[in-house]
């Protein structure tokens, strides 16, 4: 499972002219799958971000996470985050969990995230969406979840 999050001032996604998931303060995340994900991944990523210390203390350190703020999360999918780009110019999705299996991990994933933090916004997955935020910061960060065990 990887993520790509972003500290957002706001964040937003739009599907087919609608507002269908909106924040302020927080965090906006690109969520993607791939083969061998599951609960074990879901579980350590859901906690990872709840518990994940971006926004800055009285210090200007980065020390309190989303929850410590108030802030709220946008979750978005993206079975992008899987695509190769090593071979050629176009990118290959192999390494990407097939759409039926990735949108069911995503939902319960979604449900995992609300019951450790504030309810998420959510994209939809398999839409065209339109994504906006105000990176604040910037921060950006990458989070791949440890891979499943043999």
């Amino acid at each position: 499972m990887r993520v790509v999050v972003q500290r957002v001032a706001q964040a937003a996604v739009v599907v087919d002219g609608k507002t269908v998931g909106e924040i302020g303060l927080g965090l906006m995340v690109l969520v993607g799958f791939r083969p061998g994900d599951g609960e074990a991944q879901l579980h350590w990523m859901a906690d990872k971000l709840i518990g994940l210390r971006v926004f800055e203390d009285a210090e200007k350190k980065m020390n309190l996470s989303v929850a410590d703020v108030g802030g709220r999360l946008l979750l978005v999918p993206q079975f992008t985050l899987y695509g190769d780009c090593r071979k050629g110019r176009r990118p290959g999705f192999s390494e990407a969990l097939a759409p039926d299996q990735a949108t069911l991990l995503f939902d319960q994933f979604c449900g995992l995230v609300a019951q450790l933090g504030p309810l998420p916004k959510r994209g939809v997955f398999g839409a065209h969406m339109q994504v906006s935020l105000v990176n604040d910061g910037p921060v950006t960060l990458i989070i791949d979840s440890p891979q499943r065990q043999a």
